[in-house]
């Protein structure tokens, strides 16, 4: 099973080669490059993990119903920066769409999931029915996932597999420290931190070794705070806690999923342009 992290991917790939001090995206270029990245990991993996399962987030998430500070900084984020983002997530989204209509993969985007929540499902659903499992994603998050013995993870970014040698102990530092880039304090901070920025409360070596000493359970001798904060981390980080409801719904998707087979692909290549990409289209 070879799970592709669609946004973060895609995204990750165009900040390296575009940068962020652009305004200008050309829908062309875009899926160009989104389709030659498909190609090149797909080259580089399918023959010990199969095709590619494109697994995309949808626009709403259901950690930001239980947590409204859930990413709420990344607008502002991306306020600062120069790169058209309504356009770029718009010509994604397209792309995404032209994957699904035209390409021999399953293209999964579920109401109320993020990525992770789609390879997380299908990792704790199949991994004892699966020989070998990858996620390409660059996401450190995964790696809690590496718990059963058969999932590896590869960062595009760094060129490299991602390893632990504990995945209960990287999940509980992290439940723990909490994750900035989602707006998720650490378990000495209010939920508010990040977006009226204030400064977590420091968290030292020594609190750590103190407060992993229950693994995944909170000490009985800490706060309520540190305990309800405790809670609230483990529910966001840990992706053993994606709801039943939206796992079912995934699985589902997954099950029920209509395949295409390639012989549309070289009108789809032609009707777009793609020149580069006919000569590789046995590649796809």
């Amino acid at each position: 099973m070879f799970l592709i992290d669609f946004n973060q991917v895609v995204i990750s790939n165009f900040m390296q080669q575009v940068g962020t001090h652009t305004d200008v995206l050309e829908e062309g270029l875009l899926r160009h490059m989104v389709l030659n990245t498909i190609r090149s990991h797909r080259s580089k993996f399918v023959d010990e993990y199969g095709e590619p399962i494109i697994c995309s987030d949808s626009k709403k998430y259901w950690r930001r119903d239980i947590f409204p500070y859930y990413k709420a900084n990344r607008k502002k984020d991306r306020q600062k920066s120069n790169v058209d983002w309504y356009s770029l997530f718009n010509i994604l989204s397209l792309v995404r769409t032209e994957l699904k209509e035209h390409f021999p993969y399953k293209v999964l985007n579920v109401d109320g999931a993020e990525a992770d929540d789609i390879i997380a499902t299908l990792v704790h659903r199949y991994s004892d029915r699966e020989d070998k499992i990858l996620i390409l994603s660059s996401d450190k998050d995964f790696m809690q996932l590496q718990k059963f013995d058969n999932v590896k993870q590869y960062s595009p970014i760094h060129k490299k597999f991602l390893k632990t040698d504990c995945p209960k102990d990287f999940l509980t530092e992290h439940i723990i420290k909490g994750d900035r880039g989602d707006g998720i304090p650490n378990v000495r901070s209010p939920d508010s931190t990040f977006v009226s920025d204030q400064r977590q409360k420091p968290i030292n070596k020594r609190m750590i070794i103190q407060l992993t000493k229950n693994g995944l359970d909170c000490p009985d001798d800490q706060s309520e705070e540190i305990k309800r904060n405790w809670d609230r981390n483990k529910t966001l980080i840990d992706l053993s806690y994606v709801p039943n409801i939206l796992q079912q719904k995934i699985v589902n998707e997954y099950q029920n999923y209509q395949m295409n087979d390639r012989n549309g692909l070289l009108n789809y290549f032609i009707h777009n342009k793609l020149n580069n990409l006919t000569e590789h289209i046995g590649e796809f």
